[in-house]
């Protein structure tokens, strides 16, 4: 059941249940292109921080945090982000605090992984508004500020990615071309030099593409859009 768009997910999953987290990782975790494990909600809240995964997948009862209070604190940090609770109890309350969270979806254990991976690609419609497709086979994920290749995730330095996000920003308001003023004064307070600006832009295309970001002389810069 391997998809492209599974393969450019990330999933975090908080599960106390060692034996449940090992049976989901061995049953769907290849999908993904990562899928972390934590072992209760504090763990969880650490790595959701370290990873920035693009789901949670999370028990309601463990130790030191519960699942509902890790998800408040992650809905806390980015409302958007898609949260699937797992649970033994069909508890009326604990659901509807569930749903008053923003909670997507709610198994109640024990249920098929495949009903689990199935439902996780019917939200591929959620995240396409959250992706734009640009020259060359880019993609750039606008929830995470990250650019991506085929599925592989290009580094950039933080600067880098600001210049980019700037680009994308721009586009979208349908203002194609950015001043170098304007570059100049949002990534170094226009403290910079047009050789170092152009520069910069030269270290740029080396690592994604000549064709991603446009020249327009005499006037700025433009990233092309598919």
């Amino acid at each position: 059941m391997k998809s492209r768009f599974l393969k450019s997910l990330s999933v975090l999953l908080v599960e106390d249940e060692e034996k449940l987290s090992r049976l989901l990782k061995n049953a769907i975790g290849d999908n993904f292109a990562n899928f972390y494990v934590a072992n209760d909600g504090e763990e969880g809240l650490v790595l959701f921080k370290e990873k920035s995964p693009d789901i949670v997948i999370t028990d309601i009862m463990m130790p030191k945090i519960d699942g509902l209070s890790m998800a408040k604190e992650i809905k806390a940090h980015d409302s958007s982000k898609p949260i699937i609770i797992l649970s033994a109890f069909s508890d009326t309350q604990k659901l509807l605090g569930a749903i008053d969270l923003g909670v997507i979806k709610y198994f109640i254990k024990p249920f098929d992984p495949d009903e689990l991976l199935h439902y996780i690609s019917s939200l591929e419609h959620t995240f396409s508004d959250k992706k734009l497709q640009l020259r060359d086979g880019y993609i750039y994920n606008k929830a995470k500020k990250a650019l991506y290749k085929k599925s592989r995730y290009v580094a950039l330095t933080q600067k880098e990615k600001d210049f980019l996000e700037l680009l994308v920003e721009y586009a979208e308001n349908e203002i194609y071309i950015v001043k170098d003023s304007v570059i100049k004064e949002s990534l170094w307070d226009n403290d910079v030099t047009d050789d170092r600006l152009r520069t910069f832009i030269r270290r740029f295309r080396s690592k994604t593409s000549k064709e991603l970001v446009k020249n327009i002389k005499s006037e700025g810069y433009q990233i092309v859009l598919c």
